[in-house]
């Protein structure tokens, strides 16, 4: 009788099911179909759009960064500008608007404000190669602008990026530059005490780091 109950239950379940979607067999079938477009739309895009157009993008980012690498930056920013416009949402358009900052900083006159401009278009994602570097030379910017709170936390971040891509969670070059710089900023900020504790940090943690040769020196000036 268990049996034939349990049969009876699910033959009324399945009964029930298939009646649902003899009713609503129209809008499965759109759903369905929906998807199967979605999903052929992004690999068509992907296959025909997107990937020629960051190849291309990338043929012209690595003439501009060969123009950069010579420091030949008021050439470089046509070239970086121009796939800003024409390449925006790709990768390189993205690497463009690092580039870009990097140029008007470095020209013999920085233009700090189009510096600015042009480096909070840019976005770090998930590159931890030029991640950590991005966001130390975003905090110069900042810190040219007198937006010391924004070229602090910009420092700070380019040391943890830069740590946590490290083996021993401890980089030696980008991480206690960007501190050192977060404390001379706190110090001219008058906040000595912020300043102390980043220097202690730095001579306790970067011991084989450039920085640590003559931190004591930061660590006397923000004691007095």
């Amino acid at each position: 009788m268990a049996n034939k109950k349990a049969e009876g239950t699910y033959e009324e379940t399945l009964n029930n099911s298939e009646a649902f979607f003899l009713k609503y067999k129209k809008q499965f079938i759109i759903a369905v179909a929906a998807v199967v477009i979605v999903v052929a739309g992004i690999l068509c895009y992907t296959t025909f759009v997107s990937g020629p157009r960051e190849a291309e993008a990338s043929t012209e980012l690595a003439k501009s960064q060969a123009l950069f690498n010579a420091q030949q930056y008021d050439q470089a920013i046509k070239g970086f500008e121009k796939i800003q416009s024409d390449y925006s949402g790709t990768e390189a358009g993205n690497l463009a608007n690092l580039y870009t900052a990097l140029c008007y900083a470095h020209q013999a006159k920085p233009n700090w404000a189009k510096a600015m401009e042009n480096a909070e278009k840019f976005s770090t994602g998930k590159d931890m190669v030029i991640s950590p570097a991005s966001q130390m030379a975003l905090g110069d910017i900042y810190a040219n602008n007198n937006q010391n709170d924004k070229a602090l936390s910009a420092f700070k971040k380019a040391a943890d990026l830069a740590n946590s891509q490290a083996l021993d969670n401890v980089n030696t070059t980008i991480a206690p530059l960007a501190l050192k710089k977060a404390g001379i900023l706190l110090e001219s900020q008058g906040k000595k005490a912020e300043a102390l504790e980043i220097y202690k940090n730095i001579k306790k943690t970067y011991v084989n780091s450039p920085a640590f040769q003559d931190i004591d020196k930061y660590i006397e000036r923000a004691s007095n």
